[in-house]
């Protein structure tokens, strides 16, 4: 079963994330009091956008041609390394935190240099605000690993699952990544995805050139991104129900797959009751409440080294 971990992982990656997307969606529309779209419905979105041609600017370069490909590459290689259903990373070798991180800027890089290509005011915008949001939540993301890798001498993903750190580091390094994955994912009270507002949008500025195939593309994979972070807080904090590293037979593997369906629905839960209770902050308070998962992260790193010691 060992051989079939990677198709596996890229294939729930893929298959689930509009799944979590629909349920974080539908969500807040019930709390809201409204109808709203079904859980399915961003399948059908993607489904729409990747069967329709796209149009671009005549100012647009390669470099807007190719990056949907090298952002969707990034994030999903990225997706790979977290061990979801198994203790065990699909790519226990290369399975590094540090990898993870980067990873994510190159997609980030890519998508940032793509909004920039069209020479559009607001593309323009969308790539400042995410570079400058991303130098102040990178810091937050490397503080939690090292918290996390300082008891257990390893940033390995496969290591840092479920690791046994100090309750304290671990309630701190836990609300530090929480915020981490709203800004990363551009969701409220950072971002909000489901407005096109020029003054306040940070994602979709960039992405604002885009129709057709590539923006299903974006789309899609931005999504990934979204399940990779909820995946990454479920493998870390809650790793109840994961196939032992040694155990990959398919009962095991089914309640694995099981217990990371209900974790990342229940995050996804946890997301919707967020974007419900609070406002979006203006644009030059995001940083105050990004600033806010780096001091956790800090303090994550304190707890862990005191509590070492």
């Amino acid at each position: 079963m060992d051989t079939l971990l990677v198709p596996v992982q890229i294939l729930l990656m893929l298959f689930f994330a509009p799944l979590v997307q629909g349920v974080i969606k539908t969500s807040k529309a019930r709390w809201q009091m409204r109808h709203g779209p079904g859980v399915l419905q961003p399948y059908r979105d993607i489904a729409k956008l990747l069967s329709r041609e796209s149009v671009q600017s005549d100012k647009a370069s390669w470099i807007f041609t190719l990056a949907p490909v090298v952002y969707a590459a990034a994030l999903m290689s990225a997706a790979v390394l977290i061990p979801t259903i198994s203790e065990r990373s699909a790519v226990t070798g290369i399975a590094d935190a540090i990898l993870f991180v980067a990873l994510l800027a190159l997609g980030r890089f890519a998508l940032a240099l793509a909004g920039l290509d069209t020479a559009s005011n607001f593309g323009g915008m969308g790539s400042s605000r995410e570079v400058t949001f991303s130098a102040l939540i990178e810091p937050a993301i490397m503080l939690v690993i090292f918290a996390i890798a300082l008891p257990i001498g390893s940033t390995n993903l496969t290591a840092m699952a479920g690791a046994d750190i100090a309750a304290v580091a671990k309630i701190l390094a836990f609300g530090a990544l929480l915020i981490a994955t709203i800004t990363e994912t551009g969701r409220v009270p950072i971002d909000n995805p489901d407005t096109h507002l020029e003054l306040t949008m940070i994602h979709e500025g960039m992405i604002l050139e885009y129709s057709g195939r590539p923006l299903g593309i974006l789309h899609w994979a931005t999504q990934v991104k979204q399940l990779a972070f909820l995946s990454l807080l479920a493998a870390i904090f809650i790793p109840w129900g994961m196939a032992d590293a040694g155990d990959h037979s398919i009962s095991a593997l089914g309640v694995g797959l099981g217990a990371f369906t209900i974790k990342v629905v229940v995050l996804g839960l946890l997301l919707g009751v967020i974007e419900t209770s609070v406002a979006k902050l203006r644009i030059f308070k995001a940083p105050d409440l990004i600033g806010f998962a780096s001091v956790l992260g800090v303090l994550a790193v304190l707890a862990s080294y005191v509590v070492e010691r």
